[in-house]
């Protein structure tokens, strides 16, 4: 088995002179950095009084679902000769807030659209999907359903 290590610089930004006197009296602001790489700028979600204009930690995680997946199905679509010519994907998710103020992500559901060259391959390109999800490191690393529904079109 091969380990891989990962490191990122988490730093709040929020702080508006108070700290964290009272719940509104500090900003949910914050920045990701990784060497080498932009700065990534993050808030909570608007609805736990974040900034609506960056990057929460709900979307980030769904995003590298979706990304996880996405690089899986590219991989096994090469190996297999199966050519790929364009895929997006728009996720969902669904995070469930309970009375205390915890929550979790109860369910996930990546809808890839994606175009292949060639129509005879189009229950392949399709079945390839279910080998992407059974390798993503992240959705193996998840305690909820990530679900996929693929629609494969050729040009």
């Amino acid at each position: 088995m091969t380990s891989h290590h990962y490191s990122t610089m988490l730093h709040w930004t929020g702080n508006r002179g108070g700290g964290t006197a009272d719940y509104r009296s500090y900003d949910r602001s914050f920045s990701v950095e990784v060497n080498g790489k932009p700065e990534l700028q993050g808030s909570a979600d608007p609805a736990f009084r974040g900034d609506k204009t960056k990057w929460n930690p709900e979307e980030l995680f769904l995003a590298s679902l979706s990304a996880c997946h996405m690089l899986w199905y590219l991989h096994l679509c090469a190996d297999e000769g199966l050519r790929v010519l364009s895929y997006r994907d728009q996720a969902a998710g669904v995070m469930e807030e309970r009375k205390n103020g915890s929550g979790r992500f109860t369910e996930v559901v990546l809808y890839p659209e994606v175009i292949i060259s060639d129509a005879d391959h189009l229950d392949k390109a399709t079945k390839l999907h279910q080998q992407a999800h059974e390798m993503c490191f992240i959705a193996n690393s998840c305690n909820f359903p990530v679900r996929h529904e693929p629609t494969i079109g050729f040009g």
